[in-house]
C-alpha cells in the first residue's frame, strides 16, 4: 500500500513549486523501483519519472528534466517528487507508484501497466 505523506497535491501558481511525498506500507522501498506518473484531462497516463532500486540515476521525461527531482528517505519508507517552476502543462492528477525488479514480467521502465502498488491519485493544478 502507497499513501500520502505530507503535503498531497494542490494548487499552485505557475512559477511556483509543490513537493508530493508517497508513504509505504506492508513492503520496503528501496527494494522496489518508484515511478512517478501524472494523467491530465483527455490523455493517458504517463510516466514522469522512474527510479531504480538499484540507485541508478533516475529517468526523468523530456517534459519535466531539470524541474523535477526524486529523492527517498528510506529510513521512514517514503519517496517524494520535488516539483519546481511549475506551468500549466504540469496540471494533471499525479500518482506514484513501486513496482518489484523481482516480478516474472519485470519492466525497468516503469510501464504503467506493471507497476504493483499505487497511491492514490492527487490533483496538482497550475493557475497561469
Amino acid at each position: 500500500l502507497m499513501s500520502a505523506a505530507g503535503v498531497w497535491g494542490g494548487l499552485v501558481q505557475a512559477g511556483g513549486s509543490l513537493r508530493l511525498s508517497c508513504a509505504a506500507s506492508g513492503f520496503t522501498l528501496d527494494d522496489y523501483d518508484i515511478g512517478w506518473f501524472r494523467q491530465a484531462p483527455g490523455k493517458e497516463r504517463e510516466v514522469i519519472s522512474c527510479s531504480s532500486s538499484s540507485n541508478a540515476r533516475p529517468y526523468y521525461a523530456d517534459t519535466v528534466k531539470g524541474r523535477f527531482t526524486v529523492s527517498s528517505d528510506y529510513a521512514r519508507n517514503t519517496v517524494a517528487l520535488q516539483m519546481n517552476s511549475l506551468n500549466s502543462e504540469d496540471t494533471a492528477v499525479y500518482y506514484c507508484a513501486a513496482v518489484d525488479p523481482d516480478d516474472s514480467d519485470y519492466d525497468p521502465r516503469c510501464n504503467v501497466y506493471g507497476m504493483d502498488y499505487w497511491g492514490k491519485g492527487t490533483q496538482v493544478t497550475v493557475s497561469s
